[in-house]
């Protein structure tokens, strides 16, 4: 997943490549320096997992900013505006290739319905040789369940009663 930071400023896009990144205006420490004063020297951290990136503000002099609401820590989805301080950037999340992009953008569509959905309008079917549960009566003796039209089913589901349910329809 390529993770970027761009630029809302007209400045350079920053490239999220590692898991945990450290951003601030200390040299040597932080993975992402911005040389703006109003940049705390540890500034903030931001986490690239599953997907998805977490910020967590590091007590910055002038905080950190997820679509102009200042944060301690938060989730950053794709589009989101993130401030550092006063540098402003928008949150792009996205496959490493650029042409899937392109690919995959668009609405699925479903060229035939799944199998099961099929079954269940036949089952909808207004025929008499269907059972629904509102055509189906109890028969006494055997406590099996059998269509109103007193024809037999060729399901081979039957109704338990409790004893059998307990025993795993085994009394039979």
């Amino acid at each position: 997943m390529e993770a970027k930071l761009i630029s809302t400023d007209g400045e350079r896009s920053i490239r999220l490549k590692k898991d945990v990144t450290i951003v601030g205006r200390k040299r040597g420490v932080c993975d992402i320096y911005i040389d703006r004063s109003s940049i705390s020297k540890l500034h903030c951290i931001i986490v690239k997992t599953d997907g998805l990136l977490f910020i967590r503000d590091l007590g910055s002099t002038n905080g950190t900013k997820v679509n102009g609401q200042r944060v301690t820590r938060g989730a950053l989805l794709p589009g989101d505006e993130l401030a550092f301080a006063n540098a402003k950037y928008k949150v792009h999340l996205g496959p490493d290739d650029p042409d899937m992009v392109e690919h995959d953008a668009g609405t699925e569509v479903m060229i035939a319905m799944p199998r099961a959905q099929h079954q269940e309008e036949r089952l909808d079917d207004d025929s008499d040789d269907d059972v629904r549960p509102d055509k189906r009566l109890s028969d006494s003796s055997s406590g099996d369940v059998i269509p109103a039209s007193g024809k037999p089913s060729q399901s081979d589901v039957r109704l338990l009663t409790d004893s059998e349910a307990h025993d795993g329809g085994q009394d039979r």
